[in-house]
């Protein structure tokens, strides 16, 4: 089975990491590819470039096997729909269970999303909790593809929802950008070798409008 985590990485921090470490964990994972989105379309547009986002990601997970930079959005024209991008992951994969990692904010919105029912298809839709957060009544559509254990995800390449606890840790991206335009240290938030990247390249210092 192959995990999915998709986001803007604007910049990637330790939030992002420890739940790609924890979902390729929970559920015995081949690997978590961490897509950044080049157009996102449900969202403002990313303060750092495609090409920027991707290559901090790359060395956020040099060192942490499992974990795998996809870059198939930036080289697509147009917005990042994540249907087009399962779509692609299927042909290159047509025999693996893939599985969508999501959090409970974009699940509320799912609906919102561009051929959103499309998406399970493609994919396992794997919505991540944290602990003690109780989730709305589940009816409908979403309903009748259930999972009651994260078992049955392997049993199929496609089609599932699921809810799972993970650890998530209290990092915004919008905090960390903050941080740094008002030049305090965002050290411990997110890996060094991102930090020197920022520094280098001299993003995020100008404060957000």
């Amino acid at each position: 089975m192959i995990g999915i985590l998709g986001g803007t990485f604007d910049p990637v921090h330790y939030g992002h990491l420890r739940v790609a470490l924890d979902v390729k964990e929970i559920f015995g994972l081949t690997e978590v590819r961490l897509i950044p989105s080049a157009i996102p379309p449900h969202r403002e547009q990313p303060a750092a470039s495609a090409l920027m986002r991707s290559e901090m990601l790359a060395l956020a997970v040099k060192n942490q096997p499992g974990l795998r930079v996809d870059a198939r959005e930036l080289d697509r024209p147009g917005a990042s729909y994540m249907v087009d991008t399962l779509y692609s992951l299927r042909q290159d994969f047509p025999a693996q269970a893939l599985l969508l990692f999501i959090g409970t904010d974009a699940f509320n919105h799912l609906t919102d999303w561009y051929r959103w029912r499309d998406l399970f298809d493609y994919a396992h839709l794997v919505v991540m909790t944290r602990p003690g957060i109780t989730m709305q009544k589940i009816d409908g559509f979403f309903n009748g593809r259930l999972a009651r254990n994260k078992q049955e995800l392997a049993q199929a390449i496609a089609g599932k929802l699921f809810f799972q606890t993970v650890t998530q840790l209290d990092i915004s991206a919008t905090a960390i950008r903050r941080m740094i335009a008002e030049k305090q240290n965002p050290g411990f938030l997110l890996p060094d070798a991102v930090i020197a990247y920022i520094k280098q390249n001299k993003l995020y210092e100008t404060e957000e409008t």
